[in-house]
């Protein structure tokens, strides 16, 4: 079989990543692999995208192998699937399947996206490995890589193909037009509106004008096709020394000056490739100059969305996992699949209520999970992302449970008690009361203080 490894990987041939599938190659020399360095010659394929078209072609089976990069794969590997989406290139009926390495944290949506434009160009998919970066260097995480290639060739010889999700039906609709009120607005906050809408893109060009017009708070542009970006993020650790980007271009002060500073923050986006595009996920990796830190928690957030959003289940989860781990009050997501300017005028209201009452909610699995993940890294990691460690001790964020020493002694002794027969048989149907006793004391000093309020008025 023909295979070949696209590797996304910014990091060309030192990617651990590449060299699964290098392990792989020096196990069957009955298969062909053939390699293309999309990580690294993303601007040679921007300009002349023939030989990477030849090299699809001959190919077989499409082993996309990447690190994965803030939910996804990292920009060059996103900016060469819309250069194949764009070329036109057949690989209808052709095998699909991945090799990624991180530390687990959203593999499982990045793995969704490589497979949603993989159904989009009428291949096969098969499941992909998704392996800790350090995998490769114990004799399971090898036995695991072998297990993963032998599935793979059957599966290609036999199926069963993953199952594609449904399809945006594909109709055509007109642009928005903008059509909302100016409503008088305070200087008290700023709201900072970061898009990379095209000229030509009107309808989320209306939104946003509509949202503006509809907000009660002055709000200001930025937009991202103005900013040089010099490339996607390269993975050199630079910035866990030194707090800087190795690339000149400016953009840490861009970030940091332009953007965080404000008091809330609207991405608005049309939906392509089931992301937000090529040119958002460079912004979004290149805020790896702030580690793992998560420095604008509290702040809230909103999007406006053109295009077939609630078709996009995978992009509905990165935008929802983006505000749980960033700590960000997600005020709502306005598309243009329904009532347009109803449903941007209510996430106006939304984001304004939300900055007034200075919202916050409790993280839920997807906030709880990836923080525990970073959690683990970064406490492993301390004597080299010192600032990323210095943060999480500051924040409380090294919430390890053995530190629960009082409760956990607490448990034991309640264990104790309760493998007593005689303890059992007197405490049988008063636990459950005993647990929501604490709950009741907190609604009756509710109703008390609710009346005692209500006295004095």
């Amino acid at each position: 079989m023909n295979i070949l490894v696209l590797n996304g990987s910014p990091k060309g041939n030192a990617s651990a990543t590449l060299h699964t599938a290098l392990y792989l190659e020096a196990l069957h020399p009955e298969h062909h692999f053939e390699y293309l360095p999309v990580g690294v010659r993303i601007k040679g394929y921007e300009k002349d995208f023939s030989p990477a078209r030849a090299a699809l072609e001959r190919a077989d089976l499409l082993l996309f192998c990447y690190p994965v990069y803030t939910f996804l794969a990292p920009y060059q590997l996103h900016r060469f699937v819309e250069l194949v989406k764009a070329s036109g290139v057949d690989l209808t009926g052709k095998f699909a399947s991945q090799i990624t390495t991180s530390k687990h944290f959203y593999d499982v949506t990045a793995h969704r996206w490589v497979e949603e434009n993989c159904f989009d160009l009428g291949m096969k998919v098969v499941r992909g490995l998704s392996a800790d970066m350090e995998d490769l260097l114990s004799a399971e995480g090898r036995r695991q890589a072998r297990d993963f290639f032998d599935q793979l060739m059957f599966t290609c010889g036999h199926g069963l193909f993953v199952t594609p999700p449904p399809a945006a039906p594909g109709t055509p609709r007109p642009d928005y037009r903008a059509c909302l009120a100016d409503t008088p607005k305070s200087g008290e906050k700023d709201v900072v509106i970061v898009t990379d809408s095209t000229p030509g893109d009107e309808g989320l060009a209306a939104m946003i004008a509509d949202f503006r017009a509809a907000l009660p708070y002055k709000s200001r542009v930025v937009d991202l096709r103005e900013f040089p970006f010099a490339g996607g993020c390269l993975g050199c650790m630079n910035c866990a020394v030194t707090g800087k980007c190795v690339y000149k271009d400016g953009f840490d002060d861009f970030l940091r000056g332009t953007i965080q500073t404000a008091d809330a923050f609207v991405y608005a986006f049309a939906v392509r490739g089931h992301s937000a595009g090529a040119r958002f996920k460079c912004f979004d990796d290149r805020q790896f100059c702030n580690g793992h830190r998560t420095v604008t928690r509290g702040t809230p957030v909103a999007y406006l969305i053109r295009g077939d959003y609630r078709y996009e289940p995978n992009l509905r989860m990165v935008v929802e996992a983006r505000a749980e781990v960033g700590g960000n009050y997600l005020a709502g997501v306005a598309t243009d699949e329904g009532d347009t300017a109803a449903d941007v005028a209510a996430l106006a209201e939304n984001l304004a209520f939300a900055l007034d009452k200075k919202l916050t909610r409790p993280a839920n699995f997807y906030g709880v999970g990836g923080m525990k993940i970073f959690r683990d890294l970064i406490y492993v990691m301390q004597g080299f992302m010192k600032a990323d460690h210095k943060f999480y001790k500051a924040h409380g964020i090294y919430d390890f449970p053995q530190k629960q020493k009082k409760r956990i002694l607490q448990m034991k002794l309640v264990g104790a008690l309760l493998a007593v027969p005689a303890v059992q048989k007197k405490a049988k149907g008063k636990m459950t009361e005993a647990m929501v006793g604490p709950y009741r004391k907190v609604v009756e000093a509710a109703r008390t203080a609710q009346q005692k309020e209500e006295k004095e008025k």
